[in-house]
């Protein structure tokens, strides 16, 4: 009963890796301002990549699987591909967007589209079944996003840049989506922490190769210190840190309670990118902001998921409780 006041509670870990996602939105643009954005992307996970190898190799036993062995190399391979979905493809689509359109834009459109894709997956794949107020909240959800897309074109701050920035986070809300339905897969046969490194590996190797014809044209000497700080705190706190937790957080409680976490990135996000880069939203955009948000939570907290009639359990809550008992071993 105590278990869930621990500091190791799954939905402490998840609120503070939206706190330190919701604030990564603004700290990456201010990153983009001063770099390519493929640099910008390959400096945040290149980093965490080397964190999360260093963390690996000098307690990875302690604390990723008490003990544990190394996984089988197709568990391995998993969480390789994972990554090229949830770290190289997600973060291309990302810092090209925050090149193009503001963060405020992204820490709307990919936290909260992402919940609503999560779900619609699950219901499309006939996983999962829902009642009719969750399927209006998905529509709502859905149609606020439309909203917002026509806002951006007919605002005074809008252009055909910042909308073709805002497709691009749409693209990074899609590959979230498929980064956390795979997340109980890949834990089933390797540790949070192991899976979590070799995803960040493989994604920032990835960014690497997209990223090389920009280097040569960095002049590094010049960049403010500003830009290293964010990108030291995006490489440790934004990837190494909050995916490790998020991992956990989705062995725990699933991908579809996982994904409602993400209602909390906005929030900080739109703190941040207020008060530290003057971003606002127009008339419209507001509006679609609002009517998403709202469609997103009535679909979350109004029509739990109902498992169907016959089975005693799905493919994605199967891999759940696989996942939460291998991860409380000793």
């Amino acid at each position: 009963m105590t278990r869930t006041k621990t500091p190791s509670s799954p939905y402490l870990l998840l609120t503070i890796t939206m706190v330190l996602w919701g604030s990564a939105f603004s700290s990456s643009k201010s990153v983009v301002e001063h770099l390519p954005h493929s640099v910008a992307a390959l400096l945040r996970f290149g980093g965490a990549a080397l964190a999360l190898m260093t963390v690996l190799v000098l307690f990875g036993k302690r604390l990723g699987g008490g003990g544990q062995t190394k996984p089988a190399p197709r568990a391995a391979a998993r969480a390789a591909l994972a990554g090229i979905v949830g770290v190289f493809a997600y973060n291309g689509f990302f810092f090209w967007g925050l090149s193009l359109a503001p963060s405020l834009d992204a820490g709307i459109l990919i936290p909260v589209m992402s919940p609503v894709l999560t779900s619609l997956f699950l219901l499309l794949t006939r996983r999962e079944r829902a009642s009719k107020t969750r399927l209006a909240g998905l529509g709502l959800g859905l149609a606020g996003a439309a909203v917002f897309f026509v806002g951006v074109g007919g605002s005074a701050q809008g252009s055909s840049t910042r909308l073709a920035g805002d497709v691009l986070f749409l693209l990074s809300a899609v590959c979230w989506a498929a980064y956390t339905l795979a997340g109980p897969r890949v834990l089933a046969g390797v540790d949070p922490l192991r899976a979590t490194t070799y995803a960040t590996c493989a994604g920032a190797l990835l960014l690497g190769v997209v990223a090389a014809p920009d280097l040569p044209g960095v002049h590094w000497s010049g960049l403010p210190s500003a830009v290293w700080l964010n990108a030291a705190f995006l490489a440790l706190g934004a990837v190494a840190v909050a995916n490790l937790l998020y991992y956990r957080g989705v062995a725990a409680v699933g991908p579809a309670s996982a994904s409602l976490m993400m209602f909390a990135v906005p929030v900080v996000n739109t703190v941040c990118g207020t008060l530290f880069l003057g971003e606002s939203f127009g008339a419209v955009q507001a509006v679609g902001a609002l009517v998403l948000l709202a469609g997103a939570v009535l679909a979350a907290l109004h029509g739990r998921f109902v498992r169907r009639k016959g089975v005693t359990s799905t493919v994605v809550f199967g891999e759940r409780e696989r996942v939460r008992r291998a991860a409380e071993r000793p």
